[in-house]
């Protein structure tokens, strides 16, 4: 059943124009040449939000940015991005979920790429082998130990996130008890060590609901920075037995038909997944379209 079912694209914020410039990073004569150049732009991030101006973000030249660390983003047509970390919302900041539908693709991939590697340094300012401190190095994605000289590199942590179809072609959504009012989204968990994405989702799916999993189907990924995550979405297959939430983590589950679903969101019954997440687009891949609004406004 699954196999018909396909990501309605592009992903919010899996979206990106700039070349990265990888190979650049760990040259600081040319990361420097690239700072003093007047074309260069920054762009202001901190307390997972960037500086925009209306649907664009909002860049400064490196002279008029703050002092401290320097996050090499990327190169366009010539101009390099960086980003620079500040205390608290920068002032015009938006968070990806006020703007990440908003942003064109080049904006919306240095956004994600700002906010990213700004949640990982703030978190990890000491070595985790000897509680040294560390400082920025490789344009901002290798921290280094000053004492013992161990290079830390950015976290990013595998979750799946797992839209559910049975033999009548119901989906499964939950609702966690932690989420405001009446939303109701596709089910997720991190992929534990020594386990594959699948696994996850077998696992994930019956600790949460009691839901046995027969098969499952990669659908595409999402960079999700709430802080660290990479979100890898995929539609799976089971028998239609009564959901049993844990009680814990999922505090209600239900199956829907299409119906059934149009009928809830429409009602405010049920909210759906916000629009910049994965599981929204795995839902109306299931759907067949966008998801209706809220008729009482």
């Amino acid at each position: 059943m699954h196999e018909a079912y396909a990501l309605p694209g592009p992903l919010a914020l899996s979206r990106s124009t700039v070349d990265r410039a990888a190979d650049r990073r760990a040259d600081p004569v040319w990361v420097d040449a690239a700072w003093a150049d007047r074309s260069t732009r920054v762009v202001l991030v901190g307390d997972g939000a960037v500086a925009v101006d209306g649907t664009d973000l909002r860049f400064v030249k490196p002279v008029e940015a703050p002092d401290g660390d320097r996050f090499l983003l990327g190169v366009e047509d010539g101009v390099t991005y960086f980003a620079v970390p500040v205390e608290g919302k920068p002032d015009d900041g938006a968070t990806l979920r006020e703007v990440g539908e908003t942003l064109g693709d080049r904006d919306a991939g240095l956004a994600v790429h700002a906010i990213a590697l700004a949640n990982w340094h703030a978190t990890h300012r000491h070595c985790g082998r000897c509680g040294a401190p560390t400082d920025s190095q490789a344009g901002g994605h290798v921290r280094v130990c000053r004492a013992d000289g161990s290079q830390h590199f950015p976290r990013t942590d595998p979750a799946v996130i797992v839209l559910v179809v049975d033999e009548k072609d119901r989906c499964l959504l939950g609702r966690s008890a932690a989420w405001p009012g009446r939303r109701f989204s596709t089910l997720a968990g991190f992929v534990e060590p020594g386990e594959t994405p699948e696994h996850a989702v077998v696992r994930e799916l019956y600790e949460e609901v009691g839901v046995r999993i027969r098969s499952c189907r990669y659908a595409g990924a999402q960079p999700w920075p709430f802080p660290s995550s990479l979100m890898l979405g995929y539609y799976a297959t089971a028998d239609g037995e009564e959901p049993t939430p844990d009680g814990d983590e999922i505090a209600e589950a239900r199956w829907f038909t299409r119906d059934d679903l149009e009928r809830a969101t429409r009602s405010g019954e049920v909210t759906p997944p916000g629009g910049i997440s994965i599981a929204r687009r795995l839902v109306e891949g299931w759907f067949g379209r966008p998801l209706p609004v809220d008729e009482r406004g």
